[in-house]
């Protein structure tokens, strides 16, 4: 793992990786950001919502104010699940990539 990775997350089923994201340190102290991806083709219902769950539960976004993700433009899921999850949220488009900045809510 280079050094900025803090650590990488994944969806699996039946062996195969589904989706993956790396949560990376940035320069701004209390922000992690994540690249999420998911694998091409047909996918379970779900898997996107899981994957934000997965990066959500990472003890290095847990420990957190604020995430910086990039994931797929034209995936909803996991938007919407980053929208249930945090607290602010703001999502743009850059090229075929959807950048979302989430304050992140404590957990009690």
């Amino acid at each position: 793992m280079p050094p900025a990775v803090l650590s990488v997350v994944r969806v699996q089923a039946d062996g195969r990786v589904l989706a993956e994201a790396e949560i990376r340190r940035t320069e701004v102290p209390g922000v992690v950001a994540s690249a999420m991806h998911v694998e091409s083709g047909h996918l379970p219902l779900g898997t996107g919502a899981r994957l934000v769950d997965a990066v959500l539960a990472d003890p290095a976004v847990g420990r957190a104010e604020r995430l910086v993700a990039t994931m797929p433009l034209n995936d909803t899921e996991m938007l919407d699940r980053v929208r249930q999850r945090s607290g602010e949220v703001a999502a743009r488009a850059a090229g075929a990539t959807k950048i979302v900045e989430a304050r992140l809510v404590p957990v009690p």
